[in-house]
C-alpha cells in the first residue's frame, strides 16, 4: 500500500526535516514510475534513521489520484490511493507518473487547472516518463528544458513548441523542473534528488542497496545503439558481432578486420551488415564509441585523452571532432555542462 493515513504532514515533520513527496497517478498509470521513486526515496529514509530513529521521517510519499480506493495501473494490478489529488497538502516535490492511462488523463480539465495552480507552489516539480504530456497539457512546460520518453519526445516538442525537448537524456532537471525518461529513467532522477538533498554519499548507498548503477547519469542516452542492433541482428550472422563489438571498442574494428571475422570480402561484409542492421559498419562502430564516451565524462572523472583511448577514438582531438558534429561542443564543455545540470545536461 502506498498512501498515507493522515495526508496533512505536522509541524513537527517540517521542523525535522521531512521532505513529502506526492506521485500523481491516475486510472492506466505506470506501475513502476510510482514503486521505483517510491522505494528510492524510502530506502534514503530508512538509511537516515538507522542512526537516529527517533528522527521524525526524512521523506514521506504519498500516492495521489482523482478519488481515493484502488487506482488501476496498466499492468491490472492496483494501487490504494488514500488521498485524492485534490485533498493533497502542501508538499516538497510533485512528480506526475506516465503510463496508457496518460491520454485520457490529458482531457481532465479539473486535474490540469489543478496542475498549473499546483506545480510551482512545490519547491520542485516534475514529471516520470509520459506524464510531461501531461504537464504539457497543463501549461507549466513553455520555454523549460524536459525530456520524456523516447518514443514520445517528437509529440510533446509538437505539444510545447517553446519547450527544450532534450530527445536523448534521461533526466533533465531545469531549476525547479525535474522531467525523465520512461520507466526505471524515474529511480535515476528520485536518485539526483537524494544526492541534492542529502549528498552523494547516501545517494551511492541507495544505489547499491537497490543494486543500481552509481549513477546513472540524466546525460546518460535513452536509448542503447547495442541493444537495438543486437534486436535487428535477431538470429542472423551478425548477432555476436553485435554483442562482441561494445565489449572491444579500443580495438581495431576496421572494415577489412572485421570483415576477416567471417571470410568475407570488406564490400561484401560492409553490404551485407548494413542489409541486417540497417546502419553501415562505420556508423555502427562510431556511436557505440560516441555512447561509450558519453558516458565516461558524464560519471567518471578519467582525462579525455584516456576516454578517447579506451572508447577507441584514439586521441583526445578525433574525439572533440566527434563530439563537435555531434552535439556541437567538445568533450570539456559536454562534462561540465553535465555536472553543472545536476546530470541532466543531454
Amino acid at each position: 500500500m502506498i498512501g498515507a493515513d493522515t495526508p496533512a504532514a505536522s509541524a513537527e515533520e517540517l521542523r525535522g526535516g521531512t521532505r513529502t513527496v506526492a506521485l500523481v497517478g491516475f486510472a492506466g498509470f505506470q506501475l513502476l514510475d510510482v514503486t521505483g521513486p517510491h522505494e528510492v526515496f524510502s530506502q534514503a529514509a530508512r538509511l537516515l534513521q538507522q542512526d537516529d530513529s527517533a528522527r521524525p521521517p526524512p521523506y514521506r510519499v504519498i500516492f495521489c489520484a482523482p478519488e481515493r480506493g484502488n487506482i488501476p495501473c496498466s499492468s491490472g494490478l492496483s494501487l490504494l490511493c488514500e488521498c485524492a489529488w485534490r485533498e493533497l497538502p502542501q508538499v516538497d516535490t510533485l512528480l506526475v507518473v506516465g503510463g496508457a492511462g496518460i491520454w485520457r488523463a490529458c482531457e481532465d480539465e479539473a486535474l490540469l487547472s489543478w496542475l498549473c495552480a499546483r506545480a510551482n507552489q512545490s519547491r520542485r516539480f516534475g514529471s516520470i516518463c509520459t506524464g510531461a504530456i501531461l504537464l504539457g497539457h497543463a501549461g507549466v512546460l513553455d520555454g523549460r528544458r524536459v525530456t520524456t520518453h523516447w518514443k514520445h519526445t517528437a509529440e510533446l516538442a509538437r505539444l510545447v513548441p517553446s519547450a527544450r525537448v532534450a530527445s536523448e537524456a534521461i533526466f533533465v532537471q531545469d531549476g525547479s523542473l525535474w522531467t525523465s525518461a520512461g520507466v526505471l529513467a524515474g529511480m535515476d532522477m528520485a536518485l539526483a534528488m537524494v544526492e541534492q538533498d542529502w549528498g552523494k554519499s547516501l545517494a551511492l548507498e541507495v544505489a547499491r542497496r537497490l543494486v543500481m548503477y552509481q549513477q546513472r547519469a540524466g546525460s546518460a542516452a535513452q536509448r542503447s545503439t547495442a541493444l537495438e542492433a543486437q534486436a535487428a541482428a535477431a538470429e542472423g550472422r551478425f548477432r555476436q558481432l553485435a554483442d562482441w563489438i561494445p565489449h572491444h571498442l579500443a580495438e581495431d574494428l576496421s572494415v577489412p578486420r572485421l570483415a576477416a571475422r567471417f571470410d568475407m570480402s570488406p564490400r561484401h561484409f560492409a553490404r551485407c551488415f548494413r542489409e541486417e542492421l540497417g546502419v553501415t559498419p562505420a556508423k555502427f562502430i562510431e556511436q557505440l564509441r560516441f555512447e561509450a564516451a558519453r558516458q565516461a565524462l558524464g560519471e567518471g572523472s578519467a582525462s579525455v585523452e584516456d576516454v578517447a583511448g579506451r572508447c577507441g577514438f584514439g586521441c583526445a582531438e578525433t574525439l572533440r571532432r566527434v563530439f563537435q558534429r555531434r552535439l556541437g561542443m567538445g568533450p570539456s564543455a559536454y562534462r561540465r555542462q553535465a555536472r553543472e545540470g545536476q546530470h541532466g545536461t543531454a
